[in-house]
């Protein structure tokens, strides 16, 4: 007699299998399995074969997906970061910039970035349409980085700066959720990294995209070559956002391009097995459900301080230009020379993330990096500013601690599962109030600290030192939250009566509780 294999399924509230026998043909399902209605036996036999192990076009035509959310991540950052390049070319001297009005237009991004980023989070997830809402963002905060072209003072770059970070809200964690709806939580490091690079490649290419527009658009047609740089960078930003219109897909429930009906059934039989649930949020839930029990869920809280002190110390990302002038080189130069630490970091962070997906470990990989980046600070602040070669290698060690900024991103993602709406407003928060660390970062690098700027580097290594201490204790909330999983699952085994304290404890509902009982644990 041949042993049937059962798949878990939840739809509902009720719980369902799929049994398949050893040689792959169907037995009858039981219960009222609606997902696979609609299939015949031999696709219900090869999605229950596939939906462990994954199907190999669709981790394809994934590839190929987080290719493009990659090049939009581009330019993302390269429209946030160009006025730090252009600033070296007299954009504070033509818009008459005195004392801190430098760094507040720096920071002034990130306080339309904070508060607009759950908005739009719980919107996204409410209309399920990335494919137009993200490219629609795009469009318009390509259209501001060319106004911000043609600001005249204080005033209208500072209100540019601002609405540039409330449209930007849209992407980061809006491409944070996508990926959490089409990818394990042992597989979202890799791919998140390879969206993530776009941030670090932003680093490089913004960097020799700037050196060759200072360098060539001085004076062209009337305008300073810093303008010229806002109206190149913003029209291609808008060129990107026309092109993903017809490329992005939406989630795998609703999704109509890019792939066959068969790997769309698998991609959502894939998320099913990570969690032990269909990926999709209640029909009797209210809006603001997701809000509620995120804001609910203390291990957020404990998170999002640990990434807030890590955004600090990853604050010379914005000066990095001026602190690769401190070699003593000329403009082009230096924009020439803060391009290959980034690529270096761009190379760490996917080897690291890939092992971290292998391994299904957090911790260690989100804390080696930043050790190496607190060696570099070290370097920094031991060395004179003419010991070049050990300044630039320097460099290279601080650009390199991004690795384990985007480890703590993916931990994020995969400590907070089920439901969907709260998992979408959950990252869009941390993300959000994390960003206060920009603010703060804008002001730990005054010129009157420099050239070596010491105390800059001190409180950067003191943010680090902080992140790893808080990461250590988020890990040991996960080992006690995965005991009581673990606990819970013997308890419903035994009576099945312990949902109600699981989905307390959890800051979920019952039917979330029951999913993350049976075989979830949460990664250290």
């Amino acid at each position: 007699m041949e042993k049937p294999i059962y798949t878990h399924h939840s739809s509902g509230s009720e719980s369902e299998h799929i049994a398949t026998t050893a040689t792959g043909r169907p037995t009858k399902p039981r219960g009222d399995s609606r997902f696979h209605e609609h299939l015949s036996e031999n696709q219900a036999a090869h999605l229950a074969e596939v939906g462990a192990k994954g199907d190999p076009s669709l981790v394809l035509g994934s590839e190929r997906r987080a290719r493009i959310e990659k090049r939009l991540k581009l330019k993302n950052y390269i429209d946030r970061n160009n006025a730090a390049a252009a600033r070296l070319q007299g954009f504070e001297e033509d818009l008459h910039l005195t004392g801190n009005q430098f760094p507040t237009l720096l920071s002034i991004l990130y306080v339309g970035y904070i508060l607009f980023q759950v908005p739009s989070n719980m919107l996204l997830n409410r209309i399920g349409r990335p494919s137009l809402y993200i490219p629609a963002a795009m469009l318009v905060w390509g259209m501001i980085s060319v106004l911000t072209g043609i600001t005249q003072n204080f005033a209208g770059a500072l209100l540019t700066r601002l609405f540039l970070g409330m449209v930007e809200a849209a992407f980061l964690p809006g491409a944070l959720f996508i990926l959490s709806k089409w990818y394990k939580k042992d597989e979202i490091s890799l791919r998140y990294t390879i969206l993530y690079c776009g941030n670090l490649i932003s680093n490089a290419f913004g960097s020799l995209i700037a050196a060759g527009v200072l360098a060539n658009m001085k004076g062209k047609l009337g305008h300073a070559a810093w303008r010229w740089l806002f109206y190149i960078e913003g029209a291609l930003t808008m060129f990107f956002a026309i092109v993903a219109i017809f490329m992005l897909p939406d989630f795998p429930h609703n999704t109509k391009r890019g792939f066959s009906e068969e790997e769309i059934q698998v991609a959502q039989l894939r998320m099913l097995e990570d969690v032990g649930e269909v990926d999709r949020d209640s029909g009797e839930d209210k809006w603001y459900s997701g809000l509620v029990m995120a804001l609910k869920d203390w291990k957020i809280y404990i998170l999002m301080l640990s990434l807030t002190a890590c955004v600090t110390g990853l604050s010379f990302n914005i000066y990095f230009p001026t602190l690769t002038r401190t070699l003593g080189y000329g403009t082009t130069e230096t924009l020439l020379l803060a391009a290959p630490p980034w690529v270096f970091s761009c190379i760490l962070a996917i080897i690291n993330s890939w092992h971290s997906d292998r391994t299904k470990e957090k911790f260690i990989h989100s804390t080696w990096p930043l050790v190496m980046g607190i060696i570099g600070f070290i370097i920094s602040m031991a060395t004179k500013p003419s010991n070049k070669a050990a300044r630039y290698v320097a460099l290279f060690l601080q650009a390199g601690s991004y690795a384990g900024y985007i480890i703590m991103y993916t931990w994020m993602s995969s400590s907070f599962p089920r439901p969907p709406a709260k998992r979408a407003v959950a990252l869009a928060f941390m993300n959000a109030l994390s960003q206060t660390g920009n603010i703060a970062g804008s002001y730990v690098w005054p010129t009157k600290f420099g050239p070596s700027y010491l105390k800059s580097y001190a409180i950067v290594l003191t943010m680090f030192v902080v992140t790893i201490l808080l990461n250590l204790l988020f890990r040991q909330i996960l080992v006690s939250a995965n005991r009581r999983l673990e606990e819970g699952e013997r308890a419903f085994n035994e009576h099945g009566d312990t949902l109600a304290e699981a989905a307390a404890l959890e800051s979920t509902t019952v039917q979330d509780a029951k999913a993350m009982q049976k075989g979830f644990r949460y990664l250290l």
